[in-house]
């Protein structure tokens, strides 16, 4: 009886990388040309493991100190990201946020009316500092 516990524990799959399972999914049929997964840094290896077996290429980056970004996809778009995305996310400029939107497939109206929402904070917080 314990060693089927064992080995059905050990089929398991964990949420976080059914939600991978699926991304890959979605790339593979085209429905996205990149996508950004974020998970607990235990599941990184895992995370890559899986991407290099489907011959997807992909970019590790940090989010904070409990999880990592996998940034996976066409090459073209992950070279952009290197060049985009070299600090945290939450510091990106509003053009920098928007266009990483528009890159993973986000809705472009939604994206719109973020990219004015940072824009008029940013102006803000100039106006108080000035």
């Amino acid at each position: 009886m314990q060693k089927t516990m064992e080995r059905q524990s050990a089929c398991e799959v964990s949420p976080a990388m059914k939600v991978l399972m699926n991304h890959i999914y979605e790339y593979k049929k085209g429905v996205r040309r990149m996508v950004l997964f974020t998970c607990n840094r235990r599941f990184e290896q895992q995370a890559c493991h899986r991407l290099c077996r489907q011959s997807i290429d992909y970019l590790v980056q940090s989010a904070g100190k409990e999880n990592v970004n996998v940034y996976f996809g066409r090459r073209e778009c992950l070279e952009a990201i290197r060049l985009i995305v070299n600090r945290p996310l939450n510091e990106l400029s509003p053009e920098e946020d928007f266009i990483l939107g528009a890159m993973l497939g986000y809705d472009i109206c939604a994206q719109c009316e973020r990219y004015c929402e940072r824009k008029a904070a940013c102006k803000r917080k100039a106006c108080k500092l000035a």
